[in-house]
């Protein structure tokens, strides 16, 4: 498993977006390796994971105490938040939804529960007063959440869990985007004032920056080639590794694509989550690992 790094700069996490994936199985997971012990074997190659079935549909308590339970002690999962709210219901009218989202069980995952990614689609255009409705609804910390989680509807009713997890547990939002408009210096300003990290996503298909807008980042690697195929040579892998321990110590690469202001230099240090999802080809996990390995944390 990976370490955190911890001395003068923020934990470094490395991971994978997903773990279960017919084609990693004899190639990355053991041959015979049975499906069920696959995130228990993933979690101990990397520090984080992220749990993509939440995207898709409302899970159930019963599943996420499984993941924590299969999963070591200093371990933290990203939770990709429901595209019933991103995608289907495009922000409107989500409150309900938010909170059948919190109580279909997120918070059993307790201290293991890492930042929430809210992404959203190619089509989705930047509307400043809708966004920041919305982000003003994310529960902050876990005592915040469960009571949002009290409010779900029937749609979750017989099959929630409201516990509030650690007392005090901070909650970390993260929003990847994918269109155009987002790049002005109100989106920038609009995640700053919410304490919302802007995902880094590195694809040649949606927009890019690396405008730091929390306290920590969010690092998404999808293929700088070909979007969830494409994996990355040892020089790009040795240019991400400069980059993460530079935002990791709280400073800034000096050719920073910004698009926003570029705020004063505290050198206070953030931790970084960074989750490789081109995984068409197998390349992921061991992108993962080599990044890891240039970091020194393996």
């Amino acid at each position: 498993m990976q370490p955190v790094s911890r001395a003068k700069t923020g934990r470094i996490r490395i991971g994978i977006s997903g773990w279960r994936y017919p084609p990693w199985r004899g190639i990355f997971y053991p041959k015979g390796l049975p499906q069920k012990d696959e995130l228990a074997y993933a979690s101990r190659q990397f520090s984080t994971i992220e749990i993509n079935g939440t995207f898709y549909s409302l899970q159930r308590p019963e599943r996420f105490a499984s993941w924590y339970a299969a999963t070591p002690e200093d371990f933290v999962f990203a939770v990709k938040g429901g595209r019933f709210i991103t995608h289907m219901k495009r922000l409107r009218n989500v409150e309900a939804p938010l909170a059948n989202f919190f109580a279909s069980g997120v918070l059993r995952l307790k201290e293991k529960l890492g930042p929430i990614l809210w992404q959203f689609p190619p089509n989705f255009a930047f509307d400043e007063p809708l966004f920041d409705d919305f982000l003003a609804l994310l529960p902050r910390d876990t005592a915040a959440a469960a009571r949002l989680a009290r409010q779900h509807d029937q749609r979750v009713a017989g099959r929630s869990w409201i516990g509030r997890g650690p007392p005090g547990c901070e909650i970390r939002h993260a929003v990847e985007i994918r269109h155009q408009s987002f790049m002005t210096p109100r989106f920038i300003a609009l995640l700053r004032r919410h304490g919302v990290a802007l995902v880094f996503a590195d694809t040649v298909e949606f927009p890019y920056c690396e405008d730091v807008t929390a306290d920590f980042l969010y690092l998404r690697l999808h293929g700088s080639e070909e979007l969830y195929v494409s994996g990355y040579s040892a020089a790009a892998l040795s240019r991400w590794a400069r980059r993460i321990a530079s935002w990791a110590a709280g400073r800034m690469p000096k050719d920073a694509v910004l698009v926003g202001p570029k705020p004063a230099a505290t050198g206070t240090p953030r931790d970084v989550y960074v989750y490789f999802d081109n995984d068409a080809k197998v390349r992921a996990p061991f992108d993962a690992i080599a990044l890891a390995t240039r970091l020194k944390l393996r």
